[in-house]
Order: C-alpha cells, then sequence, then structure tokens
C-alpha cells in the first residue's frame, strides 16, 4: 500500500490534465507523466499499471472527439508489427519483474528507440530546411515504426512521439494525425490489460487512484479539444517535433541515470 500525501495527488492531477490535454489538442504533451508518474510510484514498471486507464479514459474521449478523422487502412498496415512489438516488449516486462531484474538488453532498446526518434525528427528538419519532401513512410518504416510503438507502448505507454512521427511522415493533416492516433492508441491500450493483469499490474488502489483521478483527465481533453481548434498547421507540426524531441532525450536521460 503506498500512502500519498496531498502534493503527490497535485502532481497526479497535473499529471492527469496533462494525459486528457494531449490526447485531445496536443500530442506529446504529457510526456513526461510517464516518468513522473514512475518516480510518484517508485517503480517504473507498476508505474505503467497505474497509468494504463488513465489512458484509455483520455483516448475514448479523442476518440469520440476525432473519429471522423481516422485512417483506418493506415492503421491495419501497422497492426502485425505492433503485435510483434508488444511481444518483445512482454517479455521484456516480465524479464525485468520476475526473473531479469535491471535487464540490459531493455535499457539498450529504450537507448536505440530514443536514438531512433531523434534521428527521425532531424531527418524530417534536415528535409524540410532544404525543402525537399519529408522523410517518406512506406512498409520498411510502417514496420520499425509498428514494432516500436508495440514494444514502448507495452514497457511504459510511451509510444506517442513514435506514432506521432510515423503520421507526420505520412503529411496527415492535424485533424488525420490525431483522429488516428486516437484510435491506434485506444486498441493498443485496451489490447494490453490483458497482458497488464497476470503480471499484477493493476490492484484496488491503483484503480481507486485512476477513479479519483478521472475528472483531471476530462477537464484535460476538454480544454485540449479548444486548443485543438484554434491551432494552426504549421504550429501543431511544430509541437508534434518539439514533444517527439524531449520525449526521447526524456526516455535516453531516464534509462542511463
Amino acid at each position: 500500500m503506498i500512502a500519498f500525501e496531498w502534493y503527490h495527488w497535485l502532481i497526479a492531477a497535473i499529471g492527469a490534465l496533462a494525459i486528457g490535454l494531449g490526447k485531445t489538442g496536443v500530442p506529446g504533451f504529457g510526456i513526461f507523466v510517464v516518468p513522473g508518474y514512475a518516480l510518484l510510484i517508485d517503480d517504473a514498471v507498476a508505474s505503467a499499471g497505474w497509468l494504463l486507464p488513465l489512458l484509455i479514459a483520455a483516448d475514448i474521449f479523442a476518440v469520440a472527439y476525432h473519429r471522423r478523422h481516422a485512417q483506418i487502412p493506415r492503421l491495419l498496415e501497422l497492426v502485425p508489427w505492433v503485435l510483434v512489438g508488444m511481444i518483445l516488449g512482454g517479455v521484456a516486462m516480465a524479464g525485468d519483474r520476475w526473473w531479469l531484474h535491471d535487464t540490459p538488453w531493455r535499457s539498450a532498446g529504450n537507448i536505440l528507440i530514443g536514438g531512433i526518434i531523434l534521428t527521425m525528427v532531424g531527418l524530417h528538419v534536415w528535409r524540410r530546411r532544404q525543402r525537399t519532401s519529408p522523410i517518406s513512410a512506406g512498409r520498411g518504416q510502417a514496420a520499425g515504426f509498428g514494432v516500436a510503438a508495440g514494444f514502448t507502448t507495452f514497457l511504459a505507454n510511451a509510444a506517442g512521439p513514435v506514432m506521432n512521427l510515423y503520421f507526420l511522415a505520412k503529411r496527415f493533416p492535424k485533424e488525420q494525425l490525431i483522429g488516428t492516433g486516437a484510435w491506434f492508441f485506444l486498441v493498443v491500450n485496451v489490447s494490453t490489460v490483458p497482458f497488464y493483469a497476470p503480471l499484477g499490474l493493476f490492484s484496488r488502489q491503483s484503480l481507486w487512484f485512476d477513479l479519483c483521478l478521472l475528472p483531471a483527465v476530462v477537464l484535460g481533453a476538454v480544454i485540449g479539444r479548444r486548443i485543438f481548434a484554434v491551432l494552426a498547421q504549421r504550429v501543431f507540426a511544430v509541437i508534434v517535433l518539439v514533444f517527439a524531441t524531449l520525449a526521447a532525450l526524456a526516455l535516453i536521460i531516464r534509462t542511463v541515470w
């Protein structure tokens, strides 16, 4: 049983607000929620179970707001690769939880994914400055992004930057990017529940914690929708790139530290 002080609840509520805002209006805004909750729960693996219900709640609002703009065929091409990534993430999490504590290859994987994200951001910015086409996202890119997304979402609910970059490479306008992402993360996060349960990542306390924070998620989702309505496409793209960069750096620094 974890004893929370009032300031713990304040930090958690701000994180829940950021989750809702990021899901419906500013993709990537909640990037620091994952490491923040890991510190709050004092267990990086267990914190994924505390965070998942809040993400699912925010995903439901995002789908309700932006479902008309989803590009379902683009999602279908990612499905097999995301499943591969989730299986790899499940192996890594089970190893860290049960018999391979502090797994070196899991840490190396986090650093590798962070490096890949930074490289993709750099290439995207460079091509835009050179006035050439953005990074293409063919079958090879779909496989790479899909595996990375499945792996990171299973380990730490941190696939947002990966998928936002993928959709940006597809030249999605902001409505399609956030609408397609909403469906993607709702399906993936719900699919993660049966995998988390046997690992003991849910408890009465964690579910009560999530229920108490639900109003903050709802408020964030409402605010996010209002912000989304006034964001210009160019500003929206810059926000995606900035938060993807910050997320990659956070992933690398947290792993090394």
